[in-house]
């Protein structure tokens, strides 16, 4: 019989948990304090530990790894009422098993403690430290409410066997989401089959997915193994899902409500054990209306939908992301960084990010090649495209400054005539400088900061 041994500072808590488990078949412990649970865990073994992350004498950080050090080979599983998803990531790092909301829903805790256990059966290593957040984990480090939402949605439908749909612009990581999805449900064991549907004509498709036959078509030399017999126990990911053509749609449907796969060529049925979860850049429902997606395939796969918020709707997870990816491309180039100049660091808040964390990484990363050993990220390391890009939004804008101005207030107070003429004489100087604003404020005898200001108070008033 397992053993629980139950940590938290409210004894109803405790009974609570105790009492479910024990219906449950575990043998259970509880405690109230964590100076009393490290006691208990030298004193005797256990196979989990359920603790709450804020004690009265510890919180999650401080306990986690005195518990590795009485009792190494204990599944950890935190509980809290307050999710903080940067706490969540650094204790998954450090091997903490999960990591659960309160209020706790019973079927989520038992199935979170059986597939501990069954991994810690099948020799699943619980390593004391990972300095690296994996590629992932970095797609919802972050601070922002939609980020919050989304990490809340993925923990509730992750470990569900669940059909999800993710919608999200290109570059916001909708494969990686699918990936974090697979790792934390009950066939992360399994294999995670990832499918481009861009990629699938209408000639290939049927036999990418479901195989075929020696001698099924013209150039079928060989026998195929199809995507849904690869997946068999784990998770099949159709990225793009809206280009497949409506005769495949019609075949995938029909493979999803019968569990079976036909082969290409064959006139057996196999039945196919996975799970499916789909991405698409555009709406799903709005090709359903123009005849382009199945109706009926669209509701078959669309149990849980998770929308996936643009860099540009998270502008309290920019800074972290940044700090994050510079931080990991110094370590790869050896060398270290002072972070962003402060022009760069106005420039990267003001931009669009219509690319989404695939450009803000990689634009890093190439920053961070041209950029010296020690030294701050400057303008100079930005590749073109994002610089012409923000030109041409400061282009469009700064002109309608004078103008608006002229026919909002017809009757102007000595201060809002300064105001008209500062605008205006920035207006020109941009313009002379095309839109180099290192240059403006170098003309205009003030640092680069204040000019962004004036420019932001400016546009808002246009």
């Amino acid at each position: 019989m397992n053993k629980i041994l139950i940590i938290d500072d409210e004894i109803s808590v405790c009974k609570l948990l105790s009492g479910y488990l024990q219906k449950k078949g575990f043998e259970t412990e509880t405690t109230i304090s964590g100076r009393q649970g490290l006691k208990k865990l030298q004193k005797e073994h256990f196979d989990v530990v359920l603790c709450d992350y804020r004690l009265g004498d510890y919180d999650g950080s401080t306990i986690y790894p005195e518990i590795r050090k009485v009792n190494p080979d204990a599944v950890v599983i935190f509980i809290t009422g307050y999710v903080n998803l940067q706490v969540a990531i650094g204790l998954v790092k450090k091997g903490v098993y999960q990591y659960l909301e309160k209020p706790l829903r019973p079927d989520d805790l038992l199935d979170t403690i059986k597939m501990a256990l069954s991994s810690k059966a099948k020799g699943k290593h619980y390593p004391e430290e990972h300095n690296e957040v994996s590629p992932e984990q970095e797609l919802v480090m972050g601070r922002d409410e939609s980020t919050k939402k989304l990490m809340k949605s993925l923990s509730l439908v992750g470990p569900t066997n669940y059909s999800v749909v993710i919608e999200g612009e290109t570059g916001t990581g909708k494969e990686s989401i699918a990936r974090l999805l697979h790792q934390c449900s009950k066939r992360c064991n399994g294999p995670f089959i990832p499918i481009d549907c861009g990629s699938l004509s209408k000639e290939i498709g049927a036999s990418e997915l479901f195989g075929h036959e020696k001698g099924a078509f013209t150039g079928a030399f060989s026998d195929k193994t199809g995507a849904f017999e690869l997946a068999e126990g784990g998770t099949i990911f159709l990225d793009e899902i809206a280009n497949l053509s409506l005769d495949i749609q019609v075949m995938l449907l029909r493979a999803l409500q019968e569990r079976k796969v036909r082969k290409l060529g064959s006139v057996k049925l196999k039945e196919v054990d996975v799970r499916i979860i789909v991405a698409s850049n555009e709406n799903l429902l709005g090709k359903v209306k123009e005849g382009l997606f199945r109706e009926d395939l669209y509701y078959r796969i669309n149990e849980f939908n998770l929308k996936v918020p643009p860099l540009r709707e998270r502008p309290r997870d920019l800074a972290l992301l940044v700090n994050h990816y510079i931080e990991k491309t110094g370590k790869e180039l050896d060398k270290s960084f002072c972070g962003l100049d402060e022009e760069v660091e106005v420039l990267f808040n003001n931009y669009s990010w219509p690319g989404n964390i695939r450009e803000l990484k990689n634009t890093l990363r190439r920053a961070c090649l041209l950029t010296e050993d020690g030294a701050s990220i400057h303008r100079a390391a930005l590749p073109a495209s994002l610089l012409a890009r923000d030109n041409e939004i400061l282009a469009d804008k700064i002109p309608q400054i004078g103008p608006l101005v002229d026919e909002e207030l017809p009757v102007l107070d000595l201060k809002s005539q300064a105001h008209l003429a500062e605008a205006r004489h920035i207006r020109k100087v941009l313009l002379e400088v095309g839109f180099n604003k290192t240059k403006a404020a170098e003309l205009l005898n003030i640092d680069r900061k204040t000019l962004y200001q004036k420019l932001k108070r400016f546009e808002v008033k246009a």
